[in-house]
């Protein structure tokens, strides 16, 4: 595919994103027609006659714009946090949550709520938890002075399983009639608790370290070509992968703390963004950025309208993101 095509792709990607956030405001149980979101939307920016309700603008920029927001950032951010380390591990099969970041955050989340803090406070705890499992999963291959992918990676699954432990423990711990349900139903993912000062909260570390990485793609490429490949073009590796895998940990723990935890984009949706654009970084980690926000509103607006109580998103990633994933396997197997 020649570069005209893809760049065509990437920007109706991104075209595409805007679409479906303008459809996924009007679409719910108060249902907004698109003409009446839009003049609500620019009411702000222009002097437009009011010819909507209080209750239509109060649904649009307390309770939709916020959500949809949130779906943008955390859907892109994991999506771009899974293409990253993808490339940087050479491994397809690599997720968000190789280095234990997810399960850190739960037991970050766990402690919050087991210590009835605020939802701000919970949000901090599942931050900070992510961020302490990293770390602690960056410290043991330097005990065994061996930096390679193979020990970072064996690493995660030890300190992810540990931490999955502790998680066990923190449930078995909890108040089973208030506090038990309420980790559960967090680990399962929502974006229903999302607010503008969530969003004021999380936005700017998602947006910096998602910028980073855009504009390391380029390096990402060479590194996956291999280390002593990366070291002979004059690249720092062990500096490059730490950069990207504070940002990609950033990307995710702030996604967690956002919304909990939410399974398959990181892992599904850069297989996607392959089959259209290949396997160059330059291409695949903006295209698999937009696929991710536009997948995870689809998603979310569907949690919020398939049934009269809300489901668990990570419910819904998990069904959509089993066959479509079986779905991309069998198509990359065809083309092999």
């Amino acid at each position: 595919m020649n570069r005209n095509k893809i760049r065509f792709l990437i920007c109706f990607t991104g075209i595409l994103t805007v679409i479906i956030f303008c459809l996924g405001m009007t679409v719910g149980r108060f249902y907004i027609p698109i003409t009446t979101f839009i003049k609500i939307f620019f009411s702000k920016i222009f002097n437009i006659e009011t010819t909507w309700t209080k209750n239509m603008e109060n649904v649009i920029w307390t309770v939709r714009f916020p959500r949809l927001l949130g779906a943008i950032l955390i859907g892109g951010g994991l999506s771009l946090a899974g293409t990253t380390y993808q490339g940087i591990f050479k491994n397809p099969l690599v997720s968000p949550d190789l280095l234990g970041v997810s399960a850190g955050a739960c037991v970050g989340a766990s402690i919050g709520i087991i210590l009835e803090t605020s939802y701000i406070l919970i949000q901090l705890f599942a931050f900070v938890g992510g961020i302490l499992a990293v770390i602690l999963t960056t410290i043991i291959p330097k005990l065994f002075k061996n930096h390679s992918n193979l020990i970072l990676v064996l690493s995660g699954i030890i300190i992810g399983g540990f931490f999955s432990s502790i998680q066990g423990l923190l449930k078995y711990i909890a108040d089973p009639e208030t506090q038990l349900a309420t980790i559960t139903y967090w680990t399962m993912g929502s974006l229903a608790k999302i607010n503008m000062k969530d969003i004021c909260f999380v936005a700017p570390a998602i947006i910096i370290a998602g910028l980073l990485l855009i504009f390391l793609r380029w390096r990402i490429n060479i590194l996956s070509l291999g280390e002593k490949e990366a070291k002979s073009l004059g690249i720092n590796v062990e500096q490059l992968r730490g950069v990207a895998i504070i940002c990609s940990t950033i990307l995710t723990a702030s996604s967690i703390c956002l919304a909990g935890t939410i399974g398959w984009i990181g892992l599904v949706i850069p297989h996607l963004g392959r089959l259209l654009v290949g396997s160059d970084n330059r291409y695949l980690i903006p295209i698999s950025t937009f696929l991710g926000a536009s997948f995870l509103i689809v998603v979310d607006t569907l949690a919020r309208n398939i049934n009269g109580s809300e489901i668990p998103i990570s419910l819904l990633t998990g069904f959509i993101g089993t066959p479509l994933y079986t779905w991309l396997l069998i198509k990359q197997h065809t083309k092999i």
